[in-house]
């Protein structure tokens, strides 16, 4: 892997602003999806590490929530500015950790730099207020404090921006921050750290930690001096890491599983639905919370759609991130293609039909080629699960309501999708289907300015937007006594 700056490549943890590696020298690789080369090591960190880390944090914080909001904003500019500015290297960190086609990396590097912009003009637009006058002689109101140290667990799937979309809240707000992120995806985080030094940010500010999944993520739960938690990841792991914050009732934030449905309606262009319904599936590789997993697509135009959909399959072209043609990577690690290869399988023995994939055809063991699976119907684990794999599946329907029923039939509760041109259609779908965010008539829906999160079990809380600094501050209420009042008689 070639850097422009070599320097953006480290090995290790970034702890009160300084390198740190394992006092016990251990070390976890860190492999390429692509070709499983190796890629470097990561040190796996002590508990007394990790509390030296809290530590750090513990103090910066003193210091950096008593900053002037305006010069916290400046940093958090400065940051941003080092992020464009180291765009090419970015990006090329994360076509090799993550695997993603270089397009998409790029774009995730503007995506991550869009949410420091955003929140460092949020920073200066933390206000309280003041209220009614409910008590004679008072003037009651009511201020906003960062909450304190917060610990930041973030995925693989978008290894920069899920980072920036809580950090960048976070620092903004006046919080000190410690960031795990993923051991299949660690020098992205590690990057980010480099750059946040070159911006300026003090020492303990911003902190990045590796070592084992399980027992650093404990650790950070039951660690009382943090005061909050953010976590994207999978429901499973989200609810376990809930359960171990009650301990300290910490402030929590979970950005979880999906399972989006894309409603085509009756009155569209097939092509222009179809274009569409590949796009929001197979963005990421299929790897993406907001994937579209259930297409559901009128009776009407469903045997078109099933066709123009598969030509545009077929047109997929598979390969290494960096090759400039690749639309579809690899899957992150060999696991997740055994977990795509059971699900199509299961779906063909409950009577789906295969109308394109080919896994013969597979570049590399890590690799699972577009699937089309037509017929799909409710009981099969397709349908339930959320495949994070280039699988798209096809189901049919006739009636609104029934549709409507099908869509909210999970225990997910994050993004959905309508396609349709009918007015009536779009009020009743955006009322009634049960998810966090509806996209009607596009693909993108997120964005710096966008409140992203789910309901149901796909999540607590709200990323980016005017919400999602709220997150990491604490609203409390002041009553200032001893002030002239009217005198009150015949009460």
């Amino acid at each position: 892997m070639k850097l422009e700056d070599p320097r953006l490549f480290r090995h290790f943890a970034w702890i009160n602003g300084e390198w740190s590696h394992s006092l016990s020298g251990r070390e976890q690789p860190v492999y390429n999806p692509d070709d499983n080369s190796l890629l470097g090591y990561i040190p796996l960190l002590e508990p007394e590490q990790i509390d030296h880390a809290v530590d750090a944090a513990e103090q910066a914080l003193a210091g950096w929530r008593r900053i002037r909001a305006d010069r916290r904003a400046a940093l958090l500019m400065a940051w941003y500015q080092q992020l464009l500015d180291h765009r090419s290297d970015l990006a090329t960190l994360l076509v090799n950790e993550q695997g993603k086609p270089r397009r998409e990396a790029e774009g995730e590097v503007d995506y991550a730099a869009s949410f420091i912009r955003w929140f460092a003009e949020e920073a200066v637009r933390i206000n309280g207020e003041t209220l009614s006058v409910q008590i004679d002689g008072t003037l009651p109101g009511t201020i906003k404090e960062p909450v304190g140290v917060c610990a930041l667990i973030t995925p693989w799937n978008f290894p920069l921006a899920m980072i920036t979309r809580k950090a960048a809240a976070a620092l903004a707000a006046g919080c000190s921050v410690l960031v795990k992120p993923a051991n299949e995806t660690p020098y992205s985080a590690l990057a980010l750290a480099e750059l946040a030094e070159r911006a300026g940010l003090p020492a303990g500010v911003f902190n990045v930690i590796t070592g084992e999944p399980e027992a650093v993520c404990a650790q950070l739960c039951s660690e009382p001096r943090i005061r909050a938690l953010s976590f994207t990841g999978s429901t499973r792991v989200g609810k376990l890491l809930l359960a171990q914050c009650a301990a300290s009732v910490k402030r929590v934030s979970l950005e979880l599983g999906g399972n989006a449905p894309f409603v085509v309606a009756p009155d569209v262009d097939v092509d222009e639905a179809a274009a569409a319904a590949v796009d929001a599936r197979f963005q990421t590789s299929g790897q993406d919370c907001l994937a579209a997993n259930r297409i559901m697509v009128h009776q009407q135009i469903y045997d078109a759609f099933i066709e123009a959909f598969s030509a545009r399959v077929r047109e997929l072209r598979v390969g290494p991130g960096d090759c400039p043609d690749s639309d579809i990577g690899p899957l992150i690690h060999r696991d997740a293609v055994e977990k795509a290869n059971a699900l199509v399988d299961d779906a063909l023995s409950r009577g789906a039909r295969l109308v394109h994939g080919d896994q013969r055809q597979a570049p590399g063991d890590n690799y699972f080629m577009p699937t089309l699976l037509a017929g799909v119907t409710p009981e099969m684990r397709v349908w339930q699960e959320e495949s994070f794999a280039p699988i798209a599946i096809v189901a049919a329907w006739q009636d609104d309501d029934e549709v409507i029923a099908q869509a909210n039939a999970t225990e997910y509760g994050l993004a959905a999708y309508l396609w349709t041109h009918d007015r009536r259609r779009v009020w009743r779908y955006i009322r009634e289907l049960e998810f966090g965010m509806v996209a009607v008539n596009s693909v993108k829906m997120t964005g710096p300015t966008v409140p992203f999160g789910g309901i149901k079990q796909s999540g607590l809380g709200r990323e980016g937007g005017r919400t999602g600094i709220d997150e990491y501050l604490n609203t409390r209420y002041f009553c200032l006594g001893g002030l002239p009042g009217p005198s009150v008689t015949g009460a």
